[in-house]
C-alpha cells in the first residue's frame, strides 16, 4: 500500500520522497520481525 501511494500520489511532486518511501515501506516487514522476536531467547 505504501509503495503505490508513493508511486502514484507522492512521484506528481518529488520522486526522491517516493524513492524513499519505497525503501522504508521495504525495510517495514524485516524490523518488524526482529522486533517481534526480541524478546525470545537467542
Amino acid at each position: 500500500m505504501l509503495i503505490l501511494l508513493a508511486w502514484n500520489l507522492v512521484r506528481l511532486w518529488s520522486t526522491a520522497a517516493a524513492v524513499v518511501m519505497s525503501v522504508f515501506a521495504a525495510a517495514l516487514p524485516p524490523i518488524a520481525v526482529v522486533i517481534a522476536n526480541w524478546g525470545e531467547d537467542h
